[in-house]
């Protein structure tokens, strides 16, 4: 083998790093955002899409909510900061059923346990029918359902494209009254009203301003 030969073989193996990084970069999807018909949400890769919703979260104020179950426990943390897309929702709950659990966001800031009907429906303030699955849907507070581990545990990390922090607008987790999160018995089937077949509420946390 030549020299010649050596230096182009050179070249192609300090070149492959390069490649293969631009090759696994892929923007974060937003729940209700591109691939909605799905029914998922999306965790962030490390991208140039997610470096966006990180800066967002540095340079705002998180909303930092407590989840309680039916008897009053703590059945969580999750905090809520804007992102480029919408709100951020990152956290975990506990004490669940291992599988998918319903998960939305309510349109009243109460939490009374033990049915959290306190929380009343979906936020929907656009008036549409529930489930990313239906004609006409979805509501702005349709999440996707959360996965428990044998442990009990769920790691949430989501985007809700339609809503925002910023209190005064329609669709704002802060307006007056505040609203919640949901966390249902049984997973949402993303079609059937009003909340997709999800069961009891057996969480609940209330998201206001600090």
């Amino acid at each position: 083998m030549n020299k010649q030969t050596i230096r182009r073989l050179g070249a192609v193996v300090l070149s492959l790093p390069l490649l293969l990084a631009a090759g696994c970069d892929s923007p974060m999807l937003p729940w209700m955002g591109a691939d909605t018909k799905h029914g998922r949400g999306y965790d962030s890769p490390r991208s140039e899409g997610s470096t966006a919703v990180m800066a967002a979260d540095k340079s705002a104020a998180a909303v930092r909510i407590k989840l309680l179950g039916t008897k009053g426990e703590a059945a969580g943390e999750v905090t809520l900061t804007p992102a480029p897309e919408g709100v951020r929702l990152q956290g975990e709950a506990l004490g669940l059923k291992p599988g998918e659990h319903g998960f939305h966001i309510h349109e009243s800031g109460a939490c009374v346990a033990p049915d959290f009907t306190s929380a009343g429906g979906h936020l929907n303030p656009g008036g549409h029918t529930h489930g990313m699955h239906s004609e006409g849907g979805a509501h702005a507070g349709d999440l996707p359902n959360l996965v428990a581990d044998a442990q009990g545990k769920a790691r949430i990390d989501v985007v809700a494209g339609s809503v925002t922090l910023e209190p005064g607008k329609p669709n704002s987790l802060l307006k007056e009254g505040g609203t919640s999160l949901v966390i249902h018995e049984k997973p949402d089937d993303y079609k059937s009203a009003p909340a997709g077949n999800a069961g009891a509420r057996i969480a609940c946390g209330v998201i206001k301003a600090d």
